[in-house]
């Protein structure tokens, strides 16, 4: 299944993260699509500053994820950023947002600043057979996640 994603919502995703991050705070978002155009989603949550560096979408954030999807649109991406690294942490795995054949999770490294180089900086998996597998960036990424 190729996701796509259009460079406006990666850009809107940039900012918050980078927002978040001058706090020393991590962030989520998810990215919603109606198979044309995708949209950031991003809901009301509570974050740990450095050295604890958790985050939590909050109650009424769950509700807006729900309120936010228009007529026709799925969530195809959870989107988040790490303080240093991208890569799938253990809570990543354990947690999963979206749990479809298909769907996407983006970790953007260095809390969010990964961004300004595109997905290459960031860890792109893709949900297959109930497990994350990873997508390194090149051509069969490429193939999966399509940004336009």
């Amino acid at each position: 299944m190729t996701v796509l994603l259009d460079q406006a919502t990666l850009d809107h995703a940039h900012r918050f993260f980078a927002e978040r991050g001058s706090f020393g705070r991590e962030g989520t978002a998810m990215i919603a699509s109606d198979g044309e155009t995708t949209h950031l989603v991003i809901p009301a949550q509570h974050a740990t500053p450095v050295p604890y560096c958790t985050v939590e979408v909050t109650h009424d954030g769950k509700l807006q994820l729900v309120a936010e999807l228009n007529e026709g649109e799925i969530y195809v991406a959870r989107i988040h950023s790490h303080p240093g690294l991208a890569f799938h942490s253990p809570t990543d795995n354990a947690n999963p947002a979206l749990t479809f054949n298909g769907a996407l999770s983006i970790v953007v490294p260095y809390f969010g600043l990964g961004l300004r180089q595109g997905l290459d900086a960031c860890a792109v998996l893709q949900r297959r057979a109930r497990r994350w597998v990873d997508l390194p960036p090149g051509p069969a990424r490429d193939e999966e996640v399509v940004v336009r």
